[in-house]
């Protein structure tokens, strides 16, 4: 019995620490709040009206004391974004999976859409933007992110708009971008880009709110400097807890 209680009792502890390290936003809406919660790096939750949608979820996510998903949208192909093991463990029988095509030729059960196509999910508008590199490739000639490979999204739900990036650079898309409410923008190097670059970004499309995410490595303090005085809200979260 005190064997049982003791492992209970890690179980709890375990939970409490993973809820703590997760500091979630809830935004309000006209259709009700909307919680997002970071998990890691491009990793997230949104949780609105009973249901449950995942952000790229992959390695080294940790999904203790979160919901099962009933979508999950994918950006792109790179292990940071899909993973077919945390998409296992965060599904159920009936769990949807929305991605561009490319992914689709691996997560064979995937809904495909495309960028510039929308559809609509129960209450929610999906919209997939596009996210690649104008510069950065790992060889001349290459770059990380091809145009139309991948996907960054707009969410909308109850009349409030919600950005997630994925990879991409400061893209002509992403700086026409209209009425965004949330945005969620990348920036590490090689990869993407740097925290100047991405605040000049945000700068061209002004959010309400904006969050970096997928930014391992990178100083959020330029990011910070370089919105002071546009009265965009920028919020720092954690999204690389310590295990």
């Amino acid at each position: 019995m005190k064997i049982l209680l003791l492992i209970a009792c890690l179980g709890l502890a375990v939970y409490l620490q993973a809820q703590t390290a997760r500091p979630a936003q809830t935004f309000a809406t006209s259709a009700g709040p909307v919680k997002i919660t970071p998990i890691n790096h491009a990793s997230l939750v949104i949780e609105a009206g009973g249901k449950v949608i995942y952000v790229d979820p992959a390695k080294p996510a940790n999904f203790t004391g979160l919901p099962p998903a009933d979508l999950i949208l994918i950006s792109d192909v790179h292990y940071d974004h899909m993973d077919l093991d945390s998409i296992a463990a965060i599904s159920k029988p009936e769990t949807q999976i929305w991605a561009p095509p490319a992914v689709g030729k691996t997560v064979t059960k995937a809904t495909l859409i495309s960028n510039g196509e929308t559809k609509t999910w129960n209450h929610w508008d999906i919209e997939a933007i596009p996210m690649y590199n104008l510069l950065r490739g790992p060889a001349p000639g290459k770059l990380y992110h091809d145009k139309g490979r991948g996907n960054g999204y707009v969410l909308t739900y109850g009349g409030k708009r919600f950005y997630f990036s994925g990879d991409t650079e400061n893209i002509p898309e992403m700086r026409g971008l209209k009425n965004i409410d949330v945005a969620f923008v990348c920036m590490n190097l090689p990869y993407t880009m740097p925290p100047e670059e991405a605040a000049e970004a945000v700068k061209a499309f002004h959010p309400t709110v904006v969050i970096p995410y997928h930014y391992r490595g990178s100083d959020l303090s330029v990011f910070e400097k370089g919105l002071a005085g546009t009265g965009i809200e920028v919020r720092l979260l954690d999204w690389y807890p310590k295990s």
